[in-house]
């Protein structure tokens, strides 16, 4: 028997009914309840709230674990019981040796990239096992699909060097960019990183990158760009808007080459695909459009927002932002006020709420960095009259009352937030 912790991740969860799908029992724990784990009960695992010693069963043989339970009591006890203890990305990193593994890395655009490709795969009759960072509707609002074929596409996530796990054919670098830097320090060994992700790219496979980004791989090369010839024939059926989509669904596109799937089915495929769970995640609430977005990084906040205003040009548009992570916060601080500051200035946005920052309990650092590097600061950094700090969560749909556009952002607790002001307007939350 398997037991997870942390089981209610994105990714481990995932991880989880991959196993289940085969059959496995499987039990795990998690510090919150979620929808992610009533989906897991209702698929047949035993779940447990909190983390103690007792949990893990007498015949449990392996513990998969999320890096932020590496001190949990249930791995302290994994390792006096000499239980094999492995993280959620080695795990994965063992599984997709049994497949023609498709790896998509990068600092923006992972989930929607890894959710096109799982859904081209599967319009071209490729049935592939699917393992991404976000739900689809497609996949009945789950994160994982169990395909019955060679094929694998997952998310490979830099954070923590975890995409160095995975051997893939094809590896996909969507872009990359300075973060996480409580753990790589800086921008060059975030691409020290990646160019080892590179060449783990096995030597007969590809490497989908962005056109002029210093990096080589054992297998071949293949470039994307803006200036790409397939750009207008994506643009014409693309449904979402933002130059981000147009390079997820270009990415998407040369996949599609490189596995010889006509292109009439790349299009077909990307003509259909409506967007995943939080990234642009748009719903009709009363008198409101309301988006919920997991933008947390301020190159993510700007090409959201540039999303936004794209396609709602008349529209009055207030932004409610949750700052993920105070060290991400204070890395990245004057990003954010740039970023905030010349949305409000182009109009992208009519008006920001900042709320306080999402903080990860015992890996966020001192008081001192949190007194001088929180939303509050933020908002007094940033110097307009249109940007708002609260800390008062039941004051929002006040601040939003007068806009028609509310996009709900942030990678923390923003979405139950968001739900709770939707069930507020409507009485509940099944909303349109």
């Amino acid at each position: 028997m398997k037991y997870f912790i942390g089981i209610g991740g994105i990714g481990i969860s995932a991880l989880a009914k991959f196993y289940l799908e085969k059959g496995e029992k499987i039990t795990g724990s998690d510090a919150y309840d979620s929808e992610l784990l009533e989906t897991l009960r209702r698929a047949g695992a035993n779940i447990f709230i909190g983390q103690k010693k007792e949990n893990l069963p007498e015949n449990c043989t392996e513990v998969i674990y999320t890096t932020a339970a590496e001190n949990n009591p249930e791995t302290e006890e994994a390792r006096q019981r000499g239980l094999k203890l492995l993280t959620y990305a080695e795990a994965l990193g063992e599984l997709t040796k049994n497949y023609f593994t498709i790896a998509v890395s990068g600092t923006h655009g992972k989930s929607t990239t890894t959710s096109m490709i799982g859904l081209l795969l599967i319009e071209a009759g490729l049935d592939p096992t699917v393992i991404v960072g976000t739900k689809l509707k497609e996949f009945d609002n789950t994160n994982f699909r169990a395909g019955k074929s060679k094929y694998m596409v997952i998310e490979a996530c830099e954070h923590e060097a975890a995409f160095l796990n995975y051997y893939p054919q094809i590896g996909v670098i969507t872009n990359i960019e300075a973060d996480h830097l409580d753990y790589y320090k800086s921008l060059d060994n975030i691409k020290k990183a990646f160019k080892e992700f590179a060449l783990h790219i096995q030597s007969d496979g590809f490497l989908v990158k962005e056109r002029g980004l210093d990096i080589k791989a054992n297998g071949k090369e293949v470039n994307f760009s803006l200036e790409d010839e397939e750009i207008q024939k994506i643009k014409q059926i693309i449904q979402l808007p933002g130059k981000h989509i147009i390079l997820d669904a270009l990415i998407t596109f040369k996949i599609g080459q490189i596995l010889g799937i006509e292109e009439d089915v790349i299009l077909k495929s990307l003509s259909k695909f409506k967007g995943s769970w939080r990234r642009f995640d748009t719903s009709n609430v009363g008198s409101y459009i309301f988006i919920d977005d997991y933008a947390h990084h301020p190159t993510e906040i700007n090409t959201t927002l540039n999303a936004v205003r794209e396609k709602y040009k008349n529209e009055k548009i207030c932004c409610v932002y949750e700052p993920h992570q105070y060290q991400r916060t204070y890395n990245l601080f004057d990003d954010f006020i740039y970023a905030f500051k010349d949305n409000l200035n182009e109009k992208n946005i009519d008006k920001l709420v900042l709320l306080p920052v999402y903080d990860v309990v015992g890996r966020e650092g001192n008081d001192k960095l949190k007194e001088k590097y929180n939303s509050k600061v933020l908002s007094e950094k940033i110097l307009d009259q249109r940007c708002v700090y609260l800390d008062d969560y039941q004051r929002i749909t006040n601040e939003i009352a007068d806009y028609d556009v509310v996009i709900m952002m942030g990678a923390g607790t923003i979405y139950a937030i968001s739900q709770k002001i939707k069930k507020e307007i409507t009485g509940s939350c099944e909303l349109s």
